[in-house]
């Protein structure tokens, strides 16, 4: 009897990001001292460059591998920038946010309580990936958050149109 292959391999969410970057290798011990990832696998090529990498923050797994420019693969310093951002749910963001600032990153916003409910803060990785680091403070229904929303643009409950 074979056994059956599942579909989603184990230990994977349904959505996995990977990450594209010029020095992986040098990414991979950054995300370990920054964030506690700790790597699973790693696929060398011919001439020393990532060609595949995976790595695991908590419960969740994402890849990792060079920039190939030839091919098309290109990371975010190749770009000059990145319109994504990876969301990390932490225990303590302060704690997280200043690890990961001391291990490299560079500090886009600084962490702060936020209407939604987290504590939350933005910095940029070494290799361009933009990281946000939270820890959820608060349950809120959608018009708590809509309310404080507006009351931290300034406008409070009288501002808001419906």
């Amino acid at each position: 009897m074979t056994q059956q292959v599942r579909p989603i391999p184990e230990g994977f969410h349904t959505i996995t990001p990977h990450l594209v970057c010029s020095g992986a290798t040098e990414a991979l011990t950054f995300y370990a001292q920054a964030f506690g990832a700790v790597e699973m696998s790693r696929m060398s090529g011919p001439d020393g460059k990532i060609m595949h990498a995976q790595m695991r923050i908590g419960d969740s797994i994402f890849m990792l591998a060079d920039d190939f420019p030839d091919y098309g693969c290109v990371g975010p310093l190749a770009l000059k920038n990145t319109p994504v951002y990876i969301h990390l749910y932490v225990e303590d963001v302060d704690a997280a946010y200043a690890r990961a600032i001391e291990a490299g990153g560079k500090p886009i916003m600084q962490v702060a309580d936020m209407f939604w409910g987290d504590r939350y803060g933005q910095l940029e990785d070494p290799f361009g990936h933009r990281w946000s680091i939270a820890t959820h403070k608060r349950d809120m229904t959608p018009e708590q958050i809509r309310e404080e929303m507006l009351q931290s643009m300034g406008q409070g409950c009288a501002g808001a149109q419906q």
